[in-house]
């Protein structure tokens, strides 16, 4: 497939995502840090499972760099419980915010101020910090134009036919990355709308009445 029909397709997808389910203004958060917090708490876990850990983190007024390194890793454990997997989570909290100490003086607003791609590298180092995560922190939380894959990318782009079934997060991320302009907010629009539509039609078992991509996705070809 060309360059120019894989851009246009990826173009039409987003235009056909957006009109089915509208705006969704990701990441529900209300400073940087609640978005760095809540992408290590969301790992394999319901984000309603998060917002009450965080709402318990919030709640015991630990919700900050200073905060989160300064609260004894049981109680942060304990506050977190509802995150699931909380003794291992309490201690992913800890090494980012220790990390963000040791070479940016707890401040992200210094971490998110130099070269985005040298950061990725630097954040892919620390441990429990994968490229999930790491790519939802500086797309969300710093404002870098880097593609957020899971999952739901996955299995909706290979169900597209626009990536192998076995397709790995470089390639996959690829695929966005060397095919779309470099634009935060489209990126960021464009992750939220493929989590939304994998929730309501493009599931494991897919539910395809209804379904805005319709004739373009194979489940409708067997």
């Amino acid at each position: 497939m060309s360059v120019a029909k894989t851009r246009q397709q990826l173009k039409e997808i987003f235009t056909r995502l957006l009109d089915c389910h509208g705006p969704l203004n990701w990441w529900p958060a209300e400073t940087p840090f609640e978005v760095c917090v809540g992408a290590i708490l969301t790992q394999n876990t319901a984000w309603t499972n998060v917002e009450r850990a965080i709402a318990a983190l919030k709640a015991a007024d630990l919700l900050s760099p200073q905060g989160l390194r300064d609260c004894e890793t049981h109680r942060l454990a304990e506050l977190i419980r509802p995150a699931g997997y909380y003794n291992v989570k309490s201690r992913r909290l800890k090494d980012f915010v220790e990390w963000l100490f040791v070479h940016h003086g707890g401040s992200l607003e210094r971490m998110f101020a130099g070269e985005w791609r040298e950061l990725r590298t630097d954040l892919l180092a620390v441990r429990g910090i994968g490229p999930e995560t790491g790519d939802s922190i500086l797309l969300y939380a710093g404002q870098k134009p880097t593609f957020v894959v899971d999952a739901y990318t996955r299995r909706l782009f290979h169900r597209l036919g626009l990536l192998p079934e076995k397709s790995g997060y470089d390639e996959t991320r690829g695929l966005f990355m060397d095919n779309l302009p470099p634009d935060v907010s489209l990126f960021n629009e464009y992750h939220a709308l493929i989590v939304e539509q994998c929730k309501r039609f493009c599931r494991t078992r897919p539910r395809c009445h209804g379904c805005p991509l319709g004739e373009r996705c194979c489940c409708n070809h067997p």
